[in-house]
């Protein structure tokens, strides 16, 4: 196996592990906002950080799992005119649209980072009635922002390999579908 393969595959297995460790945050989510309907509720004495807790999780939430997100083919696309494409095809126009793909990633990991050191530097907290340090939940910007980078990467060298037909990377098995789209 060579340096590149094991790059990738590294790299996919690292945003897979924490991906689903990161999906487990919806559990305590869900555990944090109807621990505060049963206070505001049933007990009349409402909490001042379920709420921002909750939120401070979300965000952490969704800018981890850009990797595992990617690595699973799950973000959105412009189907238009990709899915009617032969692989070779749709492999070469992903690779052109890469470009503002790792311009935007790459200015938000500039700015993450730029965000993250000053919080750090500060320990910023957030200036409400319960005040919790907000400093680790920037900090999750620029390492998010890099996974969803490095995986990036990987997409880019499959897309590399398919158009160009190069033998470092053997993509998955394509299934044929029938009439009404779904797999065989």
């Amino acid at each position: 196996m060579s340096v590149l393969t094991t790059f990738m595959r590294g790299v996919t297995r690292l945003n897979d592990f924490i991906g689903r460790g990161i999906a487990l945050l919806v559990f305590a989510m869900f555990g944090f906002l109807l621990l505060e309907v049963g206070f505001r509720y049933l007990l009349n004495s409402p909490t001042v950080w379920t709420n921002e807790l909750s939120q401070m999780l979300f965000g952490v939430y969704a800018i981890m799992s850009g990797g595992y997100i990617m690595a699973h083919r799950g973000h959105v696309n412009v189907d238009l005119l990709h899915s009617h494409l032969a692989p070779r095809k749709r492999a070469a126009m992903d690779i052109v649209t890469s470009v503002v793909f790792f311009i935007f990633t790459l200015a938000l990991l500039w700015f993450g980072i730029d965000v993250a050191s000053e919080s750090i530097a500060s320990w910023e907290t957030s200036y409400s009635a319960w005040n919790p340090p907000v400093w680790p939940v920037k900090l999750a910007i620029p390492i998010g922002t890099g996974l969803l980078v490095l995986q990036g990467l990987v997409k880019l060298l499959e897309d590399i390999a398919i158009a160009f037909n190069l033998d470092y990377y053997q993509p998955p098995r394509e299934e044929p579908e029938d009439s009404e789209g779904e797999y065989l």
